[in-house]
């Protein structure tokens, strides 16, 4: 299953602000994975789409806003890997279908639509087993691929990368943070940017991750998970809220340094990071920032608000 997506790469940043602050900076590229199945989502659906494939289901069922990476990754992996997939969504249908959903379609998945009252019941049994009779035998992925399945493909994000101090990455559900935190040695720590405002929730939700799967009796790399903390202050008003400020910095971030970044996650970690390093929060050592893909957002940003593309 693996075996049509690229190797992550490592990519050095020469930034004078990071060499300012003794630090030398780099980022994992996991967006350049594979054109659609790319970033964390990948290692989120691995061990769900393969255990739907050991226990012989056919058809994948999942949860998303109208904007999700998940809804996107979980459509095309659904045609690259044979299944059919439901992708049940946060709110009413607007036609004309915004790029993400549009392709969802376009890759076979059927949307189902439900108001956020209903939505807000996804994890609940008796929900689950309504969309069941109506559609029978279907696997569940929860929304972000927020699963001990989804953790345990996370845990193999950051292999035998022992050098680097420390680790930020942006955080939705904080799956891949507890993963990550559960593959790397206790000498490195990892700092999560929240885009969600309000996510001081997650720092409880990470404990409860990482427990259960300790506890699980899935594969866990090491015996205790990685020291990690979570840095509150660079949401932009909340999840795909952002700025002027932000659009900058994220348009001359390609111009410097040829990364595409995304406005809802890796654009507000990487501006925390910049911002943290010129205030020296940082101690000097290596820090590798991780690009959890979801570059399909923009499209749907840049439309809906009439943005430049980039």
């Amino acid at each position: 299953m693996s075996s049509i997506f690229l190797s992550p790469s490592i990519q050095k940043i020469n930034s004078q602000i990071a060499a300012s602050a003794g630090v030398e900076l780099f980022v994992l590229r996991l967006d350049l994975m594979h054109p659609q199945v790319n970033g964390n989502k990948w290692f989120k659906l691995k061990y769900n789409l393969l255990e739907a494939e050991e226990k012989n289901f056919s058809t994948i069922l999942t949860f998303g806003g109208a904007y999700s990476n998940h809804i996107f990754a979980t459509a095309a992996a659904g045609n690259i890997f044979g299944f059919r997939t439901i992708g049940v969504i946060r709110g009413e249908e607007t036609l004309p279908l915004n790029p993400t959903l549009s392709f969802a379609v376009e890759q076979g998945m059927q949307l189902i639509y439900v108001n956020r009252q209903t939505y807000r019941q996804r994890h609940t049994t008796q929900l689950q087993e309504d969309l069941k009779q109506r559609f029978g035998e279907v696997f569940i992925i929860p929304e972000g691929g927020c699963n001990q399945n989804g953790i345990r493909g996370c845990t193999e994000i950051i292999p035998n990368l022992e050098v680097f101090d420390t680790i930020c990455l942006a955080c939705g559900t904080a799956t891949t943070l507890a993963g990550i935190a559960l593959s790397l040695d206790s000498k490195q720590r990892i700092i999560g940017f929240p885009v969600l405002k309000g996510g001081e929730f997650l720092q409880q939700e990470i404990e409860i991750l990482t427990n259960n799967y300790l506890t699980s009796g899935l594969p866990v790399p090491v015996d205790f998970p990685a020291p990690w903390q979570l840095v509150y202050d660079y949401h932009f008003g909340g999840y795909a809220k952002f700025n002027q400020e932000l659009i900058i910095f994220c348009q001359k971030f390609i111009q410097e340094y040829n990364i595409h970044l995304d406005y809802v996650y890796t654009g507000k970690m990487f501006y925390g990071v910049m911002n943290l390093l010129q205030q020296g929060v940082f101690q000097p050592g290596k820090l590798l920032l991780i690009h959890t893909g979801g570059l399909q957002g923009n499209l749907g940003i840049i439309s809906r608000y009439k943005l430049p593309d980039f």
